[in-house]
């Protein structure tokens, strides 16, 4: 994987995740962005899909999105309760569905979450500048430290977690509070993980990359896909 001026790591799947899932492969986008607070445009395209979303989904649509369905199940093979540890593209649709509303967090994330709604596809977001060296995807330990955005401590514990020098970065149920994309953010990092191959992965990582580039003037954009392609 190429890098940038700033975090130049490389993406590692460790033997304990591809001895479950063979197929398994992580996509990435990196670059550098102007982030913001938010964008009217973009809200507007947030608003409409969430409008879709509420009048043609209900909750038991939604565990059969593609996307969805396949975390979940890549869950229960860990051994872990999917519908406790939801994953992070479900959660968003099925605050939508239930009508609890849907909050501007800044423009880059913001577009991470129109690309979640529009299918499916659970994205990790990170704060580039923050991550410490290379990234590995594991297994979450018994009692590994993990603080998750706006929940406080998550037990990661058979969770697919990615982790930096200094521990759990991410995970497809949250993000970390010590990588997560803020206003001030400059370079990202998003992450997406495809249990069961690259299947899908093409047409988000070019949603995802056309957004940040009109929304958040998204410059030296990479992607790719690291895994048995």
């Amino acid at each position: 994987m190429e890098s940038n001026n700033y975090w130049n790591g490389t993406i590692h799947i460790r033997k304990e995740v591809s001895e479950l899932f063979p197929d398994m492969v992580i996509a990435y986008l990196e670059g550098n962005i102007k982030n913001s607070p938010g964008n009217p445009e973009l809200w507007k395209l947030l608003m409409v899909r969430s409008e879709e979303i509420s009048g043609l989904m209900d909750e038991e649509s939604i565990r059969r999105v593609e996307g969805i369905s396949a975390g979940k199940q890549a869950y229960r093979h860990l051994g872990k309760d999917p519908n406790r540890y939801r994953l992070s593209a479900e959660a968003l649709m099925r605050r939508v569905v239930k009508s609890k509303g849907l909050y501007p967090i800044s423009t880059a994330v913001d577009a991470l979450n129109l690309v979640s709604l529009s299918t499916g596809i659970t994205i990790g977001g990170f704060d580039a500048q923050q991550v410490k060296g290379d990234i590995e995807l594991g297994i979450g330990l018994p009692g590994e430290e993990f603080i998750a955005i706006g929940r406080g401590p998550l037990n990661v514990e058979n969770l697919p977690v990615y982790r930096d020098q200094l521990g759990a970065i991410g995970n497809p149920t949250s993000d970390s509070e010590r990588t997560q994309i803020n206003i001030s953010t400059t370079q990202i990092l998003m992450l997406i993980t495809g249990f069961y191959g690259k299947k899908g992965i093409d047409p988000v990582l070019d949603q995802l990359e056309s957004l940040l580039t009109q929304f958040c003037d998204c410059t030296q954009c990479k992607t790719g896909i690291i895994g048995n392609i």
